[in-house]
C-alpha cells in the first residue's frame, strides 16, 4: 500500500487535541500527506506543515499556523496520537 494511499485514522485524544489547538482533521491529513517527517520518541512521526493563517487565534493576529501531528505509522494506516500547534 502507497504511503498516499494509507488512511489516517484519529485516537480520541488527538481529535480533542485539534479542537483545542486550533486545527482541523483536513489540516492534520495535509500535515501527514505533504509536510517534513521527522523522528519522534517511542518510535513515532511528526509530522510539520506550516499553513497560511491570517486571522486572530487567543486574541492575537497570525500570520501562520504550523500544525505539527504526531504519528504511530503503522503497515496499514496512520495512527494519530497527538496534534500540536504553532503560530507565528
Amino acid at each position: 500500500m502507497s504511503e498516499q494511499a494509507k488512511p489516517i485514522v484519529f485516537t480520541r485524544h488527538a481529535r480533542d487535541r485539534c479542537a483545542q489547538r486550533g486545527t482541523t482533521e483536513t489540516d492534520v491529513a495535509e500535515s501527514i500527506r505533504t509536510g517534513k517527517p521527522e523522528p519522534a520518541q517511542r518510535g513515532l512521526w511528526l509530522y510539520r506543515l506550516n499553513l497560511e493563517f491570517q486571522r486572530e487565534w487567543a486574541g492575537v493576529w497570525y500570520a501562520v499556523q504550523q500544525v505539527a501531528p504526531v504519528v504511530d505509522e503503522e503497515a496499514h494506516r496512520f495512527v494519530v496520537v497527538t496534534v500540536y500547534t504553532y503560530y507565528f
